[in-house]
């Protein structure tokens, strides 16, 4: 009998969000050197224990006075006082100030006893014992020497008491409140706890989050993946730790485990005793072999199993030891739209941290959008601005486990479990990935392409879904994306603005030295040889069925692509064909005569083929779209580059 797991008791979303809640996260507080503080959170208040400053300071150059002496001072008529000596900033003054008579001081330095003011040097003028009438009647007098240091200086400008003078603790006062606890330190606090000397900052915690990604079939990168054995590279891992440093919280990366239920106990358990949170993605569907809620209720609380939420449903919630655990689902999308729904606020609110202002975006969604399967879906959506600059929200939904959706989707917006549909121009509110996410400045989908990829790295920030020719001029018609990139025969007239194009040479890639001796189409049909298509979308796929039909009536195209091995099985990506043939899986692939010559393969040639970019006749005065014009139209570099390749 099978000891398979069932989700028969699905709680709602906001349970899950008061389960995760209640769940112990706080780290302790620590002291961090001052250097380190930035962006950490106080735990205490910070009282001042000194002034700042620490004495009256002269805020300007000039001449410390008693305010007194100057009253009446003006340009016509200044009154002159005697100098007693010069004070500079850092050091102590040596001198007193008494009436009649002034200091020259520098900015920042100590107010000598006696000042109470400081006239700004440019109102005054200085005087020295050869400058006045009595000196000069009386050549003997010592200290006559018009060259030598000023005895006086002549004030133009009254001053009254206080004037120029920052007095000690008029910044901050000792014993006065200079920062509470949960202030989030910025460069400015940083400013005022080094002016009151602190060295030892008292900040909360991080939360340290211990992730364990599970599944036999899981490498790590850096590790060489045997696709031959359905290996794929650990996404989660590192996806959902980035996701807990931006949170606030402390990532700690465990040793990949896989679906053995010893090492998952081991590993699950030396996380809780060294974490405040411990996170696995993977092993917590209802599969036989997925047995990590077995681990959780044996040594620790499995608190729920499973969520009324799509995706995401098998989401695990619980604590083992003395940590608080939560189960993530295994597929990218999955894992990171419900790590950043559910754990993302509980390691803020652990942190210390606010919700970012700008986690969060309202946009009009650009097209109509089906949904009724009665529980919280939370769609993976892009983003895009229109002509006008406004946002434009769009579904993006290849499956929960295309890893590529994790950088096609901006966030996800919260469909309510009663909604039926999404129509278009309805506005929603898109809970960001991250408040660092933007939209594109271009939105082009399309031909993948290699002169299309150095085209588009001359542009900022730009967005390209290789989604094919045909879906490209599909996508193009619904108004959503800027520009789709099409090659080969159309069979689709879609109201567009051609901004330009280039030609390439697509045939058959072989092996180096085409050692089958390949001439041509007949070849594949003649003999036995393995042969790698690309899929119906593709503009070098459109190319090769039209000289495919042109061989007859349906009967002969039927015989030919029934008589070639792997015609009507297609690949995706642009150099996948060659790719299978640089390993050997195939005697010929679908390509271009630049990609075998990148990869050092032989090439058949079978023709060339038209490459157009063509746009929304909405989006021509978008900015990213005329500089995509203005940047094409300056490529004949990239098209020399390539082999095969000529601008049009």
């Amino acid at each position: 009998m099978s000891d398979r797991r069932e989700f028969h008791d699905l709680v709602d979303p906001t349970v899950a969000h008061e389960t995760i809640e209640s769940l112990d996260l706080d780290p302790e507080p620590e002291s961090v050197p001052l250097a380190d503080a930035r962006g950490r959170v106080l735990v205490e208040r910070v009282d001042a224990d000194l002034d700042v400053p620490g004495f009256d300071r002269a805020t300007m150059d000039g001449y410390a006075v008693r305010g007194r002496d100057t009253f009446g001072a003006d340009e016509v008529d200044p009154v002159e006082l005697d100098l007693v000596g010069t004070v500079h900033a850092g050091v102590e003054p040596d001198v007193v100030v008494g009436e009649g008579e002034a200091a020259e001081i520098s900015t920042g330095a100590v107010m000598p006893d006696g000042a109470d003011a400081v006239v700004m040097v440019e109102r005054t003028e200085e005087v020295r014992l050869g400058d006045d009438a009595e000196s000069q009647d009386d050549p003997g007098r010592q200290g006559d020497d018009p060259d030598g240091p000023p005895s006086a200086v002549a004030v133009r400008k009254a001053v009254a008491p206080g004037d120029n003078v920052m007095l000690a603790g008029s910044d901050i006062a000792a014993g006065a409140r200079a920062l509470g606890p949960g202030t989030r330190l910025t460069a400015r606090d940083i400013g005022l706890l080094s002016a009151l000397g602190i060295d030892d900052v008292p900040v909360r915690g991080k939360p340290t989050v211990g992730i364990v990604s599970t599944g036999d079939e899981l490498v790590r990168p850096g590790e060489e993946v045997h696709s031959e054995r359905g290996q794929i590279y650990d996404v989660n891992s590192y996806t959902i730790a980035a996701g807990v440093e931006e949170a606030g919280g402390e990532a700690k990366l465990y040793p990949h485990a896989g679906d053995d239920y010893d090492e998952m106990e081991r590993l699950l358990v030396e996380a809780a005793d060294e974490c405040d949170l411990v996170l696995s993605s993977g092993s917590t569907s209802a599969s036989a072999v997925d047995v990590i809620y077995k681990v959780i209720e044996e040594r620790g609380d499995l608190r729920l199993h499973g969520v009324a939420v799509k995706p995401g449903k098998p989401m695990l919630v619980g604590e083992v030891g003395n940590s608080a655990y939560v189960g993530l689902p295994g597929y990218p999308v999955s894992a990171l739209t419900i790590f950043q729904t559910f754990v993302a606020p509980a390691i803020r609110d652990a942190a210390g941290l606010p919700e970012p202002q700008t986690a969060t975006i309202r946009g009009k969604m650009a097209l109509r959008e089906r949904y009724a399967e009665g529980r919280l879906r939370l769609m993976p959506v892009g983003l895009v601005t229109d002509e006008r600059g406004e946002t434009l929200v769009y579904p993006v939904d290849k499956g929960s486990g295309a890893t590529t959706s994790l950088v096609e989707a901006d966030g996800v917006v919260a469909v309510d479990p009663d909604t039926e549909y999404l129509g278009e121009g309805e506005e929603v509110e898109v809970q960001l990935f991250s408040p660092d996410v933007r939209a594109p400045t271009l939105f082009a989908v399309g031909e993948a392409d290699p002169a299309l990829s150095r085209l588009l790295d001359r542009l900022e920030r730009p967005r390209f879904l290789p989604v094919g020719s045909r879906e490209g001029l599909r996508r193009l018609g619904g108004g959503v994306p800027d520009v789709a990139v099409v090659a080969g025969p159309v069979d689709r007239d879609v109201e567009s603005v051609d901004l330009g194009g280039w030609t390439r040479e697509w045939g058959l890639v072989v092996p180096a030295g085409n050692p089958e001796e390949i001439e041509g189409l007949d070849d594949l049909v003649e003999r036995d040889l393995a042969f790698v298509n690309r899929n119906r979308d593709a503009g070098l796929r459109a190319s090769l069925d039209e000289v495919v039909d042109a061989r007859g009536d349906d009967a002969a195209r039927r015989d030919v692509t029934e008589s070639i091995r792997g015609y009507e099985v297609g690949t995706k990506g642009v150099e996948s064909p060659a790719r299978a043939v640089a390993r050997g899986d195939a005697d010929a692939g679908l390509g271009l005569r630049a990609t075998a010559e990148r990869l050092g393969l032989g090439f058949v040639s079978l023709g060339t083929e038209s490459v157009r970019v063509r746009a929304n006749p909405e989006r021509i005065e978008k900015p990213g779209v005329k500089e995509l014009r203005t940047r094409l139209a300056a490529a004949a570099d990239i098209f020399a580059s390539l082999d095969g390749y000529e601008t049009d």
